[in-house]
């Protein structure tokens, strides 16, 4: 028989029926790729979803696509990443977009802007809505192909070695906030600092910072924040659900199969999951220890909130009048935002505010 008439004529269930299988798989390359982390290896959620995705990659390709996996200064500086897939030195990265903001604006759109789409509701706007679309048309313009592969829900405010009792606190607090929360807190009056997580502890412990924010209970225990700043605040209202992404060179990844295009798609979707169910799974058990070990928690004051929320919509309004890229992909997240909050706040709120008022 005709093996290749077989493949074209039988489809896969008739290939594997007559034990073609082996053929199909044979016939895909080999290949050893290299993805940059922006965390450290001691972060093993931010870190571990990296070694999830390329251990799926290798299970998917049964073992043809291996990818090893290294942590932020092995290959190139945390904040290098980008350009590092831009420019072909590494196929692949995972990253907080947001970290590139100093080069457009646009790139928090694809990770967190204050007061923007929680966890939920970005991965909505990307597979359902506009977003993948239009990230794809702006990442095209630096030669990378993006994916969704991992966020971390509403993060914390951070940790603070003063307590914070009005907004006249926030004046003049040297504050490491990541990405594009700076921008909207430097107008009232606080200096943004952008410190990689591995650097933020000395930082703090030596006083060259006043705060600091990371992510959440079970990365900032394991950075050891509290040991530095007693004062644990909440909601991290700039980062209300934080996607990192999965930057693909464009050439190398049109040079893939579509097999491997598709089982990269699908190992990214795969992580990215597992990474929001981590840590949903691990933060209850690391708040109650960090309280335990005398963390204060507390609610910022609404009229942080209230000022920070006013600076949002002038830094934005700002930038649409500004930026092109921006103007173009936040009129439809904003929008999309809009009537999604709409639907949340009728059910998913309300049941959510009430559980946590109840004794189970």
């Amino acid at each position: 028989m005709d093996r290749r008439s077989l493949i074209k004529n039988a489809g896969i269930a008739g290939v594997l029926a007559a034990g073609a299988a082996p053929a199909v798989i044979h016939a895909q390359a080999t290949l050893r790729w290299r993805i940059a982390s922006s965390f450290p290896k001691s972060l093993d959620t931010l870190f571990g979803v990296c070694d999830v995705f390329a251990k799926k990659v290798s299970e998917l390709s049964g073992g043809k696509f291996t990818i090893t996996t290294h942590a932020a200064g092995e290959l190139m500086p945390a904040f290098g990443v980008l350009d590092g897939v831009s420019n072909g030195t590494v196929e692949m990265c995972n990253t907080a977009p947001y970290y590139f903001f100093g080069k457009d604006p646009t790139y928090a759109l694809d990770c967190a802007i204050p007061f923007g789409l929680n966890a939920r509701q970005m991965i909505a706007w990307m597979l359902h809505g506009n977003g993948m679309k239009l990230m794809r048309e702006f990442y095209g313009q630096v030669g990378i192909v993006n994916f969704p592969m991992g966020n971390t829900g509403v993060q914390m405010g951070g940790w603070f070695r003063k307590e914070i009792k009005s907004l006249a606190d926030m004046k003049g607090l040297k504050f490491r906030v990541g990405g594009f929360g700076g921008k909207v807190l430097s107008p009232l009056g606080v200096v943004p600092q952008n410190i990689p997580g591995g650097e933020i502890y000395q930082a703090l412990e030596k006083g060259t910072i006043d705060a600091a924010e990371w992510v959440g209970p079970y990365d900032d225990q394991k950075l050891g924040l509290n040991k530095v700043a007693p004062n644990y605040y909440f909601p991290g209202f700039w980062e209300v659900g934080p996607q990192l992404s999965l930057y693909v060179n464009q050439k190398a990844f049109e040079g893939l199969s579509s097999e491997y295009k598709a089982i990269v798609e699908a190992a990214s979707s795969y992580a990215g999951t597992d990474m929001m169910a981590r840590y949903d799974a691990r933060n209850p058990a690391a708040l109650k220890s960090l309280i335990g070990q005398g963390a204060k928690l507390r609610a910022f004051p609404k009229d942080v909130l209230a000022a920070a929320f006013k600076s949002s919509r002038e830094v934005y309004d700002d930038l649409s009048n500004t930026n092109p890229n921006w103007k173009k992909i936040y009129a439809d997240y904003a929008a999309f935002n809009r009537e999604s909050n709409q639907w949340f706040g009728i059910a998913e709120n309300t049941m959510n505010n009430f559980m946590a008022s109840q004794k189970l």
